[in-house]
């Protein structure tokens, strides 16, 4: 909780202790802490460092916890100061690099990254950095980074940023993929569904985008694009694969259903999503957790609901009485 201002778990655990007692010898403090005597003495001098503990002046080898009032408050004073000023930094580094970026380089349109780990930093870096909306083309076989591991995503989307996603139908049968859609979809964002989609492709504000270089069995390695024809052509690309592909809609609890109850509840709307995105009954029935009976009766439910002979009458009744969205919608 304290490393905020530069404790680590020693020295807060040290100094919490030390509150509690008031004031402790430094042979029982280092007994309360399960360490050697030379070890507790050099939390305890860290601690003194910090304006947290000090010696007591009239009993040698006995240290006193400073006030947290006091002492805290004038840490957290000190950690704003310094983050105003890296802010400040930030931004006058922001402004030069932007007055040098004014008339760029052709060479300083395109980065190569290279490495799992530059690779992964970028990729939380373009996200963490974007400010309206973020587009990206996900296959089922992730280079460096996996939706489970995208935290990125959730924090960028939880301060407003949009999301436009399309997923390669292989995704829907990977372990998690799912769980990952679906998690997605509760934060709002937008999810479609095609066969295959051409490449990985991450897009920050239209203004900075990250493609792979490498297939997977060499050494990760992507490119990142700044603002340039290059960078239009990819967000063309996204384009015309987010108008090709298929709404997905999962987990929506209520949407659809008619006050008379006689509509599809959120399992049939899931059931129905998965199916119009190309998987078969006992694809869609593992997937949800459903027996393979059941996926079929409910499909059979919905066509007598609907009053239609076949599921491709059944998929057009669906985008009519607006149980999934059509292709056309969302942007």
């Amino acid at each position: 909780m304290l490393g905020a201002i530069g404790l680590d778990e020693r020295q807060e655990t040290a100094y919490r202790a030390l509150v509690a007692a008031g004031a402790a010898e430094l042979t029982d403090l280092a007994h309360r802490l399960a360490l050697p005597e030379a070890d507790a003495e050099r939390v305890l001098r860290r601690l003194e460092q910090q304006g947290l503990a000090a010696q007591s002046s009239a009993r040698p080898g006995r240290w006193v916890a400073a006030p947290p009032g006091v002492a805290l408050g004038a840490l957290l004073i000190q950690q704003r100061h310094e983050l105003e000023q890296a802010e400040l930094a930030s931004a006058l580094l922001a402004e030069e690099y932007r007055a040098e970026a004014s008339e760029p380089a052709v060479h300083d349109l395109v980065e190569v990254v290279t490495g799992a780990s530059a690779v992964t930093q970028r990729f939380h870096q373009l996200q963490l950095g974007a400010v309206s909306e973020v587009c990206a083309l996900v296959t089922g076989k992730p280079i460096a980074v996996t939706g489970m591991e995208n935290e990125s995503e959730e924090r960028a989307a939880s301060r407003g940023v949009s999301y436009r996603v399309v997923v390669e139908r292989e995704v829907l049968s990977t372990p998690y993929g799912i769980l990952e859609l679906s998690a997605a979809l509760s934060r709002d964002e937008q999810c479609r569904v095609v066969d295959r989609v051409p490449t990985k492709l991450v897009v920050a504000d239209g203004s900075l985008a990250m493609v792979p270089l490498t297939v997977h069995d060499a050494e990760p390695a992507a490119l990142v694009v700044h603002a340039s024809g290059l960078l239009e052509s990819l967000m063309g690309l996204f384009e015309a694969v987010w108008r090709e592909a298929m709404p997905l809609r999962l987990g929506e609890g209520g949407g659809g259903v008619r006050e008379d109850g006689a509509g599809p509840d959120p399992t049939d709307l899931e059931i129905l999503s998965l199916l119009l995105a190309g998987l078969t009954d006992a694809s869609v029935a593992k997937q949800l957790d459903l027996g393979l009976r059941t996926v079929q009766r409910r499909v059979k439910g919905l066509m007598e609901l609907t009053g239609v002979s076949t599921r491709l009458q059944l998929g057009w009744h669906a985008y009519e009485r607006g149980w999934v969205a059509r292709a056309g919608s969302g942007g």
